[in-house]
Protein backbone atom coordinates (compact mmCIF):
# COMPACT_ATOMS: atom_id res chain seq x y z
CA UNK A 1 0.00 0.00 0.00
CA UNK A 2 1.12 3.73 -0.83
CA UNK A 3 1.73 6.11 2.23
CA UNK A 4 -1.55 8.05 0.96
CA UNK A 5 -3.66 5.21 0.95
CA UNK A 6 -2.27 4.03 4.37
CA UNK A 7 -3.17 7.56 5.82
CA UNK A 8 -7.02 6.72 4.07
CA UNK A 9 -6.88 3.37 5.63
CA UNK A 10 -6.35 4.99 9.11
CA UNK A 11 -9.09 8.03 8.47
CA UNK A 12 -11.38 5.57 7.65
CA UNK A 13 -10.61 3.61 11.21
CA UNK A 14 -10.87 6.50 12.71
CA UNK A 15 -13.82 7.23 11.52
CA UNK A 16 -15.25 3.82 12.22
CA UNK A 17 -13.32 3.17 15.37
CA UNK A 18 -12.55 5.70 17.56
CA UNK A 19 -15.76 5.98 19.27
CA UNK A 20 -15.62 2.59 20.55
CA UNK A 21 -12.36 2.67 21.17
CA UNK A 22 -13.07 5.75 23.46
CA UNK A 23 -15.49 4.28 25.42
CA UNK A 24 -13.14 1.02 26.16
CA UNK A 25 -10.52 3.47 26.89
CA UNK A 26 -12.54 5.60 29.70
CA UNK A 27 -13.53 2.18 31.22
CA UNK A 28 -9.66 1.04 31.64
CA UNK A 29 -8.75 4.62 32.45
CA UNK A 30 -11.28 4.47 35.71
CA UNK A 31 -13.87 7.13 34.04
CA UNK A 32 -11.11 9.77 33.20
CA UNK A 33 -12.93 11.71 30.25
CA UNK A 34 -10.00 13.40 29.53
CA UNK A 35 -7.16 10.80 29.76
CA UNK A 36 -9.07 8.57 27.57
CA UNK A 37 -9.25 11.43 24.86
CA UNK A 38 -5.61 12.24 24.95
CA UNK A 39 -4.68 9.18 25.17
CA UNK A 40 -7.02 7.76 21.80
CA UNK A 41 -5.07 11.13 20.29
CA UNK A 42 -1.67 9.71 21.27
CA UNK A 43 -2.72 6.08 19.88
CA UNK A 44 -4.01 7.36 16.03
CA UNK A 45 -0.68 10.23 15.80
CA UNK A 46 1.68 6.33 16.84
CA UNK A 47 -0.71 4.85 14.38
CA UNK A 48 0.01 7.34 11.35
CA UNK A 49 4.26 6.79 12.31
CA UNK A 50 4.13 3.40 12.57
CA UNK A 51 1.41 1.51 10.52
CA UNK A 52 3.14 3.33 7.06
CA UNK A 53 6.04 1.33 7.74
CA UNK A 54 4.88 -1.76 9.77
CA UNK A 55 1.83 -1.77 8.09
CA UNK A 56 -2.08 -1.88 9.56
CA UNK A 57 -2.34 -4.13 12.24
CA UNK A 58 -4.71 -7.19 12.00
CA UNK A 59 -7.25 -5.71 14.50
CA UNK A 60 -6.67 -1.95 14.42
CA UNK A 61 -9.11 -1.38 17.60
CA UNK A 62 -7.07 -3.21 19.87
CA UNK A 63 -3.94 -2.11 18.36
CA UNK A 64 -5.59 1.21 19.35
CA UNK A 65 -6.85 0.16 22.75
CA UNK A 66 -3.93 -1.33 24.08
CA UNK A 67 -1.78 1.81 22.33
CA UNK A 68 -3.79 4.26 24.23
CA UNK A 69 -3.78 2.59 27.23
CA UNK A 70 0.24 2.84 27.32
CA UNK A 71 -0.19 6.57 26.15
CA UNK A 72 -2.00 7.04 29.35
CA UNK A 73 0.73 5.48 31.43
CA UNK A 74 3.14 7.56 30.23
CA UNK A 75 0.87 10.36 30.63
CA UNK A 76 -0.05 9.92 33.93
CA UNK A 77 3.57 8.98 35.14
CA UNK A 78 4.72 12.84 33.79
CA UNK A 79 1.89 14.21 35.77
CA UNK A 80 2.24 14.33 39.10
CA UNK A 81 -1.56 15.32 39.09
CA UNK A 82 -2.47 11.92 37.77
CA UNK A 83 -0.81 10.19 39.97
CA UNK A 84 -3.75 8.51 41.91
CA UNK A 85 -4.30 6.62 38.24
CA UNK A 86 -1.25 4.85 38.50
CA UNK A 87 -1.22 2.01 40.59
CA UNK A 88 -4.73 0.83 38.48
CA UNK A 89 -2.77 1.26 35.29
CA UNK A 90 0.66 -0.29 35.80
CA UNK A 91 -0.61 -3.74 35.95
CA UNK A 92 -0.92 -3.92 32.09
CA UNK A 93 2.74 -2.89 31.29
CA UNK A 94 3.70 -6.29 30.28
CA UNK A 95 0.88 -6.96 27.71
CA UNK A 96 1.84 -5.70 23.93
CA UNK A 97 -0.19 -3.80 21.81
CA UNK A 98 -0.34 -6.78 19.32
CA UNK A 99 -0.56 -9.48 21.82
CA UNK A 100 -4.45 -9.69 21.90
CA UNK A 101 -7.37 -8.03 21.64
CA UNK A 102 -8.27 -6.06 24.84
CA UNK A 103 -12.00 -6.39 23.59
CA UNK A 104 -14.25 -8.67 21.53
CA UNK A 105 -17.66 -7.22 20.34
CA UNK A 106 -20.07 -7.96 23.00
CA UNK A 107 -17.35 -6.03 25.11
CA UNK A 108 -17.25 -3.32 23.24
CA UNK A 109 -20.95 -3.02 23.08
CA UNK A 110 -21.05 -3.15 26.46
CA UNK A 111 -18.65 0.12 26.48
CA UNK A 112 -20.92 1.76 24.00
CA UNK A 113 -23.61 1.67 26.68
CA UNK A 114 -21.37 2.64 29.51
CA UNK A 115 -20.68 5.50 27.44
CA UNK A 116 -24.12 6.59 26.60
CA UNK A 117 -25.75 5.74 30.24
CA UNK A 118 -23.12 7.80 31.49
CA UNK A 119 -23.23 10.76 29.25
CA UNK A 120 -26.55 10.62 29.83
CA UNK A 121 -27.20 10.60 33.76
CA UNK A 122 -29.91 12.29 34.85
CA UNK A 123 -27.69 13.91 37.79
CA UNK A 124 -27.01 15.93 34.52
CA UNK A 125 -29.00 18.70 33.29
CA UNK A 126 -30.74 18.18 29.58
CA UNK A 127 -28.43 20.40 27.29
CA UNK A 128 -25.63 18.71 28.87
CA UNK A 129 -26.21 15.24 28.44
CA UNK A 130 -27.02 16.21 24.68
CA UNK A 131 -23.79 18.19 24.46
CA UNK A 132 -21.83 14.79 26.14
CA UNK A 133 -23.14 12.58 23.85
CA UNK A 134 -22.53 14.22 20.79
CA UNK A 135 -19.21 14.94 21.68
CA UNK A 136 -17.97 11.42 23.27
CA UNK A 137 -20.77 8.82 21.92
CA UNK A 138 -20.64 10.49 18.47
CA UNK A 139 -17.56 12.30 17.49
CA UNK A 140 -18.99 15.40 16.56
CA UNK A 141 -16.52 18.40 17.32
CA UNK A 142 -17.28 21.49 19.66
CA UNK A 143 -17.99 23.97 16.66
CA UNK A 144 -20.53 21.39 15.48
CA UNK A 145 -22.24 20.96 18.53
CA UNK A 146 -22.88 24.19 19.21
CA UNK A 147 -24.23 25.26 15.73
CA UNK A 148 -26.92 22.61 16.54
CA UNK A 149 -27.90 24.13 19.87
CA UNK A 150 -27.60 27.62 18.16
CA UNK A 151 -24.81 28.76 21.09
CA UNK A 152 -21.71 30.14 21.33
CA UNK A 153 -18.76 27.83 20.87
CA UNK A 154 -17.13 28.91 24.05
CA UNK A 155 -20.20 28.13 25.98
CA UNK A 156 -20.86 24.78 24.66
CA UNK A 157 -17.07 23.65 25.32
CA UNK A 158 -17.75 24.92 28.87
CA UNK A 159 -21.20 23.24 29.26
CA UNK A 160 -18.83 19.85 28.12
CA UNK A 161 -16.37 20.84 30.72
CA UNK A 162 -19.08 21.36 33.70
CA UNK A 163 -20.28 17.96 32.77
CA UNK A 164 -17.57 15.73 32.54
CA UNK A 165 -16.60 17.52 36.00
CA UNK A 166 -19.95 16.49 37.66
CA UNK A 167 -19.35 12.83 36.45
CA UNK A 168 -16.42 13.29 38.00
CA UNK A 169 -17.19 14.60 41.48
CA UNK A 170 -20.38 13.05 42.17
CA UNK A 171 -18.44 9.75 41.84
CA UNK A 172 -21.33 9.01 39.01
CA UNK A 173 -20.56 5.34 37.64
CA UNK A 174 -19.40 3.88 34.42
CA UNK A 175 -21.29 1.52 34.29
CA UNK A 176 -25.14 0.02 32.92
CA UNK A 177 -27.79 0.30 35.41
CA UNK A 178 -29.03 -2.20 37.85
CA UNK A 179 -32.14 -4.03 35.29
CA UNK A 180 -34.59 -2.75 38.08
CA UNK A 181 -33.20 0.91 37.43
CA UNK A 182 -32.90 0.49 33.28
CA UNK A 183 -36.29 1.76 32.69
CA UNK A 184 -36.14 4.91 34.29
CA UNK A 185 -32.48 5.83 33.19
CA UNK A 186 -33.57 5.06 29.58
CA UNK A 187 -36.09 8.43 30.11
CA UNK A 188 -33.03 10.27 30.27
CA UNK A 189 -31.19 8.32 27.38
CA UNK A 190 -34.13 7.58 24.65
CA UNK A 191 -34.28 11.53 23.38
CA UNK A 192 -30.64 11.71 23.29
CA UNK A 193 -30.22 9.06 20.87
CA UNK A 194 -32.90 10.61 18.75
CA UNK A 195 -31.19 13.65 18.88
CA UNK A 196 -28.35 12.05 17.23
CA UNK A 197 -30.04 10.65 14.73
CA UNK A 198 -31.78 13.52 14.16
CA UNK A 199 -28.49 15.22 13.60
CA UNK A 200 -27.49 12.49 11.18
CA UNK A 201 -31.04 12.58 9.07
CA UNK A 202 -30.68 15.99 8.74
CA UNK A 203 -27.77 17.89 9.68
CA UNK A 204 -28.57 21.33 11.58
CA UNK A 205 -26.01 22.96 9.46
CA UNK A 206 -23.17 22.69 6.90
CA UNK A 207 -22.82 21.41 3.31
CA UNK A 208 -24.67 17.82 3.31
CA UNK A 209 -28.19 16.99 4.33
CA UNK A 210 -27.46 13.98 5.37
CA UNK A 211 -24.73 12.58 8.18
CA UNK A 212 -24.86 8.59 7.69
CA UNK A 213 -21.79 8.31 10.49
CA UNK A 214 -24.71 9.87 13.14
CA UNK A 215 -27.49 8.41 11.65
CA UNK A 216 -25.96 4.76 11.65
CA UNK A 217 -24.50 4.86 15.52
CA UNK A 218 -28.12 6.12 16.27
CA UNK A 219 -29.61 3.27 14.84
CA UNK A 220 -26.85 0.76 16.69
CA UNK A 221 -27.41 2.32 19.89
CA UNK A 222 -31.02 2.21 19.33
CA UNK A 223 -30.56 -1.75 18.67
CA UNK A 224 -28.06 -2.09 21.57
CA UNK A 225 -30.95 -0.26 23.75
CA UNK A 226 -33.63 -2.54 22.28
CA UNK A 227 -31.85 -5.81 23.12
CA UNK A 228 -30.85 -4.77 26.31
CA UNK A 229 -34.47 -3.37 27.13
CA UNK A 230 -37.37 -4.56 24.52
CA UNK A 231 -39.87 -2.33 25.72
CA UNK A 232 -42.57 -0.14 23.66
CA UNK A 233 -40.52 2.89 24.00
CA UNK A 234 -37.16 1.84 22.62
CA UNK A 235 -39.36 -0.38 19.78
CA UNK A 236 -40.99 2.68 18.85
CA UNK A 237 -37.66 4.80 18.77
CA UNK A 238 -35.63 1.98 16.77
CA UNK A 239 -38.82 1.78 14.56
CA UNK A 240 -39.02 5.33 14.01
CA UNK A 241 -35.01 5.54 12.93
CA UNK A 242 -35.46 2.61 10.55
CA UNK A 243 -37.94 4.25 8.84
CA UNK A 244 -36.25 7.58 7.80
CA UNK A 245 -33.13 6.26 7.36
CA UNK A 246 -34.62 3.55 4.95
CA UNK A 247 -35.66 6.89 2.71
CA UNK A 248 -32.30 7.90 2.37
CA UNK A 249 -31.62 6.90 -1.08
CA UNK A 250 -33.99 8.82 -2.44
CA UNK A 251 -33.83 12.12 -0.24
CA UNK A 252 -30.86 13.81 -1.90
CA UNK A 253 -29.52 13.53 -5.80
CA UNK A 254 -25.82 13.11 -7.35
CA UNK A 255 -25.26 16.41 -6.56
CA UNK A 256 -26.42 16.72 -3.16
CA UNK A 257 -29.56 18.73 -3.75
CA UNK A 258 -32.57 17.96 -1.88
CA UNK A 259 -35.47 16.13 -3.55
CA UNK A 260 -39.29 16.70 -1.76
CA UNK A 261 -41.00 13.49 -0.96
CA UNK A 262 -43.44 13.78 -3.20
CA UNK A 263 -40.79 13.67 -6.18
CA UNK A 264 -38.87 10.65 -4.57
CA UNK A 265 -37.72 7.62 -6.63
CA UNK A 266 -39.20 5.18 -4.26
CA UNK A 267 -37.73 2.29 -5.41
CA UNK A 268 -34.52 3.72 -4.36
CA UNK A 269 -36.04 3.59 -0.25
CA UNK A 270 -34.77 0.26 2.23
CA UNK A 271 -37.20 -1.79 1.72
CA UNK A 272 -35.89 -4.37 4.43
CA UNK A 273 -35.04 -1.38 6.83
CA UNK A 274 -38.93 -0.81 5.82
CA UNK A 275 -40.27 -3.87 6.61
CA UNK A 276 -37.98 -4.42 9.78
CA UNK A 277 -39.44 -0.94 10.80
CA UNK A 278 -43.16 -1.61 10.17
CA UNK A 279 -42.12 -4.98 12.29
CA UNK A 280 -41.33 -3.06 15.10
CA UNK A 281 -44.37 -0.37 14.90
CA UNK A 282 -46.60 -3.32 15.10
CA UNK A 283 -44.79 -5.04 18.21
CA UNK A 284 -44.50 -1.69 20.16
CA UNK A 285 -48.33 -0.92 18.86
CA UNK A 286 -49.48 -4.82 20.95
CA UNK A 287 -47.96 -4.20 23.78
CA UNK A 288 -49.42 -0.88 25.16
CA UNK A 289 -50.31 2.77 24.77
CA UNK A 290 -48.56 4.22 22.27
CA UNK A 291 -45.74 6.34 23.01
CA UNK A 292 -45.03 9.64 21.25
CA UNK A 293 -41.87 7.79 19.32
CA UNK A 294 -43.94 4.65 18.49
CA UNK A 295 -46.80 7.04 16.98
CA UNK A 296 -44.59 8.75 14.55
CA UNK A 297 -43.09 5.52 13.41
CA UNK A 298 -46.29 5.20 12.62
CA UNK A 299 -46.91 8.13 10.58
CA UNK A 300 -43.36 6.82 8.78
CA UNK A 301 -44.62 3.53 8.28
CA UNK A 302 -47.57 5.27 6.11
CA UNK A 303 -45.18 7.31 4.40
CA UNK A 304 -42.86 4.17 3.30
CA UNK A 305 -45.53 1.92 2.66
CA UNK A 306 -47.90 4.17 0.16
CA UNK A 307 -47.07 3.82 -3.47
CA UNK A 308 -46.64 7.37 -4.32
CA UNK A 309 -47.45 10.78 -2.63
CA UNK A 310 -51.06 10.70 -3.95
CA UNK A 311 -52.00 7.17 -2.66
CA UNK A 312 -50.56 8.45 1.32
CA UNK A 313 -53.57 7.65 3.67
CA UNK A 314 -53.44 11.49 4.69
CA UNK A 315 -56.32 10.76 6.79
CA UNK A 316 -54.51 8.27 8.42
CA UNK A 317 -51.85 10.47 9.27
CA UNK A 318 -53.64 13.21 10.10
CA UNK A 319 -55.52 11.55 12.90
CA UNK A 320 -52.13 9.91 14.57
CA UNK A 321 -50.70 13.54 14.56
CA UNK A 322 -54.08 14.55 16.49
CA UNK A 323 -53.30 11.68 18.66
CA UNK A 324 -49.96 12.58 18.64
CA UNK A 325 -50.63 15.90 20.18
CA UNK A 326 -52.64 14.61 22.79
CA UNK A 327 -49.66 13.07 24.32
CA UNK A 328 -46.93 15.54 23.10
CA UNK A 329 -48.33 18.88 22.94
CA UNK A 330 -45.51 20.43 20.65
CA UNK A 331 -45.49 23.12 18.40
CA UNK A 332 -43.15 21.25 15.99
CA UNK A 333 -45.69 18.43 16.04
CA UNK A 334 -48.64 20.89 15.67
CA UNK A 335 -46.63 22.17 12.45
CA UNK A 336 -46.73 18.55 10.86
CA UNK A 337 -49.89 17.87 11.36
CA UNK A 338 -50.88 21.48 9.67
CA UNK A 339 -48.76 19.92 6.59
CA UNK A 340 -50.87 16.75 7.06
CA UNK A 341 -54.10 18.02 6.80
CA UNK A 342 -52.98 20.29 3.59
CA UNK A 343 -52.78 17.04 2.01
CA UNK A 344 -55.56 16.00 3.17
CA UNK A 345 -57.97 18.75 3.03
CA UNK A 346 -56.39 21.49 0.63
CA UNK A 347 -53.33 24.33 1.03
CA UNK A 348 -56.26 26.91 2.43
CA UNK A 349 -56.98 24.40 5.67
CA UNK A 350 -53.29 24.05 5.72
CA UNK A 351 -52.35 27.24 6.14
CA UNK A 352 -55.26 28.65 8.76
CA UNK A 353 -53.38 25.76 10.85
CA UNK A 354 -50.13 27.34 10.55
CA UNK A 355 -51.16 30.87 11.27
CA UNK A 356 -52.71 29.72 14.17
CA UNK A 357 -48.67 28.97 15.03
CA UNK A 358 -47.33 32.01 14.06
CA UNK A 359 -46.76 33.59 16.93
CA UNK A 360 -45.50 30.66 18.93
CA UNK A 361 -42.07 31.49 20.08
CA UNK A 362 -40.51 28.14 20.01
CA UNK A 363 -41.31 28.66 15.69
CA UNK A 364 -40.93 32.13 14.74
CA UNK A 365 -37.14 31.32 13.97
CA UNK A 366 -37.62 27.70 12.76
CA UNK A 367 -36.99 28.02 8.60
CA UNK A 368 -39.50 24.95 8.64
CA UNK A 369 -42.35 26.85 9.14
CA UNK A 370 -41.78 29.52 6.36
CA UNK A 371 -40.97 27.26 4.12
CA UNK A 372 -44.13 25.35 4.47
CA UNK A 373 -46.11 28.40 4.31
CA UNK A 374 -44.31 29.30 1.49
CA UNK A 375 -45.08 26.00 0.08
CA UNK A 376 -48.89 26.56 0.47
CA UNK A 377 -49.19 29.65 -0.70
CA UNK A 378 -47.04 28.57 -3.72
CA UNK A 379 -49.71 25.78 -4.87
CA UNK A 380 -52.16 28.50 -3.99
CA UNK A 381 -50.48 30.56 -6.35
CA UNK A 382 -50.74 33.23 -4.45
CA UNK A 383 -46.91 34.00 -5.60
CA UNK A 384 -46.24 37.53 -3.77
CA UNK A 385 -46.60 35.84 -0.14
CA UNK A 386 -44.73 32.71 -0.98
CA UNK A 387 -41.78 35.00 -2.01
CA UNK A 388 -41.77 36.62 1.11
CA UNK A 389 -41.93 33.35 2.93
CA UNK A 390 -39.51 31.62 1.12
CA UNK A 391 -37.37 34.48 1.26
CA UNK A 392 -37.97 34.12 5.36
CA UNK A 393 -37.19 30.86 5.23
CA UNK A 394 -33.77 31.38 3.40
CA UNK A 395 -32.92 33.79 5.72
CA UNK A 396 -32.78 31.57 9.09
CA UNK A 397 -31.86 28.43 7.02
CA UNK A 398 -28.56 26.91 8.36
CA UNK A 399 -28.03 23.99 5.79
CA UNK A 400 -26.31 24.34 2.71
CA UNK A 401 -28.68 21.85 0.41
CA UNK A 402 -32.02 23.40 2.30
CA UNK A 403 -30.48 26.75 1.43
CA UNK A 404 -30.28 25.79 -2.44
CA UNK A 405 -33.10 24.28 -2.46
CA UNK A 406 -35.20 27.61 -0.81
CA UNK A 407 -33.13 29.73 -3.74
CA UNK A 408 -33.98 27.27 -6.03
CA UNK A 409 -38.02 27.43 -5.30
CA UNK A 410 -37.19 31.27 -4.50
CA UNK A 411 -35.90 31.95 -8.09
CA UNK A 412 -38.28 30.15 -10.20
CA UNK A 413 -41.37 32.37 -8.49
CA UNK A 414 -39.63 35.34 -9.09
CA UNK A 415 -39.33 34.81 -12.22
CA UNK A 416 -42.62 34.20 -12.96
CA UNK A 417 -43.79 36.99 -10.86
CA UNK A 418 -41.60 38.93 -12.88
Amino acid sequence: MTPSSIEQRIAAIYRNESRRALATLIRLLHGNFDLAEDALQDAFMAALSQWPHDGIPRNPRAWLISTGRFKAIDRVRKNARLEKYLNGLAHTSDIGPESQPWENDEAIEDDQLRLIFTCCHPSLAIESRLALTLREVCGLTTEAIAAAFLVPVPTLAQRIVRAKNKIRDAGIPYEVPAPEALSERLDAVVPVVYLVFNEGYSASGGTEVIRRDLSAEAIRLGRLLHELLPNPEVAGLLALMLLHDARRGGRTNANGDLIPLEEQNRTLWNRAQIREGCDLVVQALRSGPPSAYTLQAAIAAIHAEAPTAEETDWAEITGLYDLLLRINPSPVTALNRAAALAMRDGPEAGLQAIDKLMNHKELQRYHLLHAARADLFRRLNQFQEAIQCYQQALDLAQQEPERRFLQQRLTALQNKNS
